[in-house]
């Protein structure tokens, strides 16, 4: 800084000996050349009131009109009308020094008020991005707590099944109730299994592979398969637009959203009802939705039903939503669930057509 003020001190300094210096080697008959030297000194007495404020400005106009005064006393004190313009000259050379300094300082006011925000808002965005920090990885150890309540959860029975029927075959038993424990330790040992490839599918999603698939083709092939384990009094009605478009997706994982959301809806319908699937196009992709006839979700549940392990069955790993979440995600779109108004639940897929898979 004191470098630049030193700088611009020597350059108000030469500007007022070279201005000074034209006046007093100009004959006085060059009233054109004095005319322009007068005007110059208003350089030096702007610069100075830039520089240093209103007193900059004042002090440079004293120094110029100190610097002016002999010559007007010299070669002008002949000519008493034109001296005495010369020194209302001179009073016009504080009166712009003044007003430029004020206006000076008003505007280093201003920008150091602007810098002390700009550096308190810096600061302040950093406070906050330090607690978003802490609040994410906070959310991620929570995620990971409950993933890890919610496993241990589901391989305890299991477990506790096993270790059953293990004391059963070591107590002895033979016949009809040894085939009955073997039978029970191999279903559990299957539910470990399909939980494990569950948490597996969700902990690491295979990426997209992207081809242009007909989404009706899609959803016939699920029905089919699932119409093998609903019970006989689940109906399917499927309500496809004529025109609908080809959906560029993963059919696999597609399929997978459709066969989870089908079977959830079948499930959830004990008694009996009918399953509707629908596909049409909607804003800017296609819209799939899946509405049961069955017991509903409360309220309440709505917002954690995609959430790991979270489940309203007696039985299921509460990873079948998840995994539907994440794959749609994946492909750039959205699920959301809803209550109807008479009875059952309706989940809604919106798919782009040309998504942005993201990483």
């Amino acid at each position: 800084m004191f470098k630049n003020d030193r700088g611009r001190f020597i350059l108000i300094s030469s500007l007022i000996a070279l201005t000074s210096a034209g006046h007093y080697l100009t004959p006085p008959s060059e009233l054109l050349w004095h005319g322009i030297f007068q005007r110059l000194y208003y350089l030096p007495v702007v610069l100075g009131a830039i520089s240093f404020g209103w007193r900059g400005g004042v002090l440079t106009a004293l120094v110029c009109g100190l610097a002016y005064i002999p010559h007007i006393h010299i070669d002008w004190a002949h000519m008493h009308h034109y001296a005495m313009e010369q020194y209302a000259e001179i009073l016009m050379f504080f009166a712009v020094g003044g007003v430029t300094g004020l206006l000076s300082d008003l505007e280093k006011r201003r920008r150091e008020q602007l810098q002390r925000t700009a550096e308190e808002l810096g600061r302040v965005y950093s406070e906050l991005q330090s607690t978003f920090e802490q609040v994410r990885r906070a959310d991620r150890l929570s995620a990971i707590g409950q993933l890890a309540a919610g496993l241990a959860h589901e391989i305890r029975n299991p477990l506790a099944s096993i270790d059953g029927a293990a004391e059963v075959i070591e107590a002895g038993a033979s016949g009809g109730v040894r085939d009955e424990t073997v039978r029970i330790i191999r279903k559990e040992c299957a539910r470990l299994n399909s939980l494990l490839s569950s948490l597996l599918d969700f902990s690491r999603p295979r990426p997209p592979e992207l081809r242009c698939v007909d989404v009706r083709q899609v959803i016939e092939s699920v029905i089919e398969l699932v119409r093998h384990s609903a019970g006989k009094n689940v109906r399917f009605e499927v309500s496809t637009q004529d025109s609908l478009p080809a959906l560029n997706c993963d059919r696999e994982q597609l399929a997978q959203v459709l066969m989870n959301l089908t079977l959830n809806a079948s499930q959830a319908m004990p008694e009996g009802g009918t399953v509707r699937i629908s596909a049409e196009r909607g804003r800017g992709g296609i819209v799939i939705r899946v509405a049961d006839e069955g017991t509903g979700i409360r309220t309440e549940q709505l917002e954690k039903i995609f959430d790991p392990f979270f489940t309203t069955k007696s039985s299921g790993t509460g990873l079948g939503l998840a995994v539907v979440h994440q794959i749609v995600t994946h492909h750039g779109g959205t699920v959301a669930a809803s209550q109807n108004q008479d009875r059952g639940m309706t989940f809604t897929v919106r798919l782009p057509i040309g998504p942005e898979v993201q990483a």
